[in-house]
């Protein structure tokens, strides 16, 4: 059997394509001349190739589980005004941010507060973040997932329905207090926080202290079953500050009403007197 090796170098685009590795395509004849050109070593020239392919395939990873995670756009953690909820620790949410240990453990957040007090803001700044570290996230009111899973459950597939939500390391629930309380709404909710717990991470944004959580339950065992699922392995977010979009309003309206010329104020303009 002859050991000599054939190689027809006008088929490499082709046999690139076949192995699914568009970078090293795209780039290859370039290093290739500056390879050539600087005398690299073969293992050179194909270590330098197989990282920008692996970097170039992890950033397109990124931005397909970006457009399947449905954050809202804009709200990040450099976006995020710390300073106006000062009872959230910045170090605490960067941590947070990291994944890692809580999401393995199948940890929850949860995040409470007046409306405007930046949940939405800070729940989608970690969603981003944490996309952005190689985790899985879905983002969704609450209300649209529980019509969602209301509809599989008439058509008989609500344990498949929430099987496929497994994917995702973390899901977000924005606003909980939205929630009708019915049987048929929050039965589905509760089997959700149920099939997750100590397996999959979820974090819930509300307007209302466990307290008032009978509002969404339809009878006090499950709201207590509940709320017990969701805190054994917990990180309590506390967000009770002024609302930012009232905050806001209140600033344009003072800086509105600072700059305008009041047309009282405004002496009339007066005219030469014309030289007889």
């Amino acid at each position: 059997m002859s050991n000599t090796l054939t190689v027809d170098t006008a088929r490499l685009p082709l046999l690139l394509s076949e192995l699914r590795l568009p970078t090293v395509a795209r780039l290859w004849p370039d290093f290739a001349e500056r390879a050539d050109r600087e005398g690299w070593p073969a293992a050179r020239l194909l270590a330098a190739l197989a990282e920008l392919e692996v970097a170039e395939r992890v950033q397109r990873r990124i931005q397909r589980h970006l457009q399947e995670a449905r954050l809202p756009p804009g709200k990040t953690l450099d976006s995020f005004e710390f300073a106006a909820v000062p009872t959230l620790s910045r170090a605490q949410i960067v941590a947070l941010a990291a994944g890692d240990s809580w999401l393995e453990k199948g940890t929850n957040i949860l995040a409470f507060g007046p409306p405007g007090s930046g949940k939405t803001h800070i729940a989608a700044a970690l969603g981003h973040a944490l996309v952005d570290n190689g985790f899985r996230v879905l983002f969704t009111r609450t209300t649209d997932l529980v019509q969602r899973l209301q509809a599989a459950r008439q058509d008989l597939s609500l344990a498949s329905a929430i099987d496929k939500l497994d994917k995702y390391d973390l899901l977000i629930l924005d606003d909980l207090s939205y929630v009708h309380k019915s049987q048929a709404e929050t039965s589905v909710l509760f089997e959700l926080i149920s099939t997750r717990y100590e397996r999959r991470s979820l974090m819930i944004t509300a307007n209302q202290p466990f307290g008032a959580w009978d509002q969404i339950f339809p009878d006090k065992a499950m709201t207590v079953a509940a709320i017990d699922r969701l805190v054994h392995h917990a990180v309590i977010l506390e967000m009770n500050v002024e609302s930012y979009r009232r905050r806001t309003a209140l600033t344009r309206a003072v800086v509105t009403s600072d700059t305008a010329v009041s047309p009282d104020a405004v002496a009339p303009a007066t005219s030469s007197p014309t030289p007889e």
